[in-house]
């Protein structure tokens, strides 16, 4: 795998402020809401983050279409800065969906202020060219939840 072209470069202008979208990675309450393809959850009581360079971010993912399916993600972050970059390696283990073995990734997350209070991500994500084709799936998906979360969210803060 040539470790300076990602299988997987993403750019998407959210309809959020950036400090809520980057809480929306890095909040447990907050990633619970919106990770994975349709119908997966995120169980918050499985979950610990601790986000910093040298941190972490763990949690269980599990598919209730297939409840034998139980996978577990662990990274590793390497590099943060506050409101701007999420960068780590991810290791993915546990019972995986047929067709997938455990792997390692790394993921870059970086985001962007954009006009009228929206915010750009810029996303890479490193990992066999097998799996590109599941994982660009598995982000359009989790895309879906992300907006409608992050609309919920701006809709609160605009009540209050």
């Amino acid at each position: 795998m040539d470790s300076d072209r990602p299988p997987i470069v993403i750019s998407r202008v959210v309809d959020a402020p950036r400090e809520l979208v980057y809480r929306a990675f890095t909040d447990p309450d907050h990633l619970a809401a919106w990770w994975g393809p349709i119908g997966n959850s995120l169980p918050r009581e499985e979950m610990k983050f601790d986000v910093r360079p040298g941190g972490y971010q763990r949690w269980i993912e599990v598919f209730p279409s297939q409840p034998g399916l139980r996978v577990e993600v662990h990274i590793d972050l390497t590099d943060v800065v506050d409101g701007e970059l999420l960068d780590g390696v991810a290791h993915v283990t546990g019972q995986l969906p047929e067709g997938l073995q455990p792997h390692e990734t790394r993921m870059r997350v970086e985001f962007h202020d954009e006009a009228d209070g929206r915010t750009r991500l810029e996303i890479r994500q490193w990992l066999s060219e097998q799996l590109a084709d599941p994982a660009n799936q598995g982000w359009n998906e989790a895309f879906s939840k992300l907006d409608a979360t992050l609309r919920n969210a701006v809709a609160v803060d605009v009540e209050v």
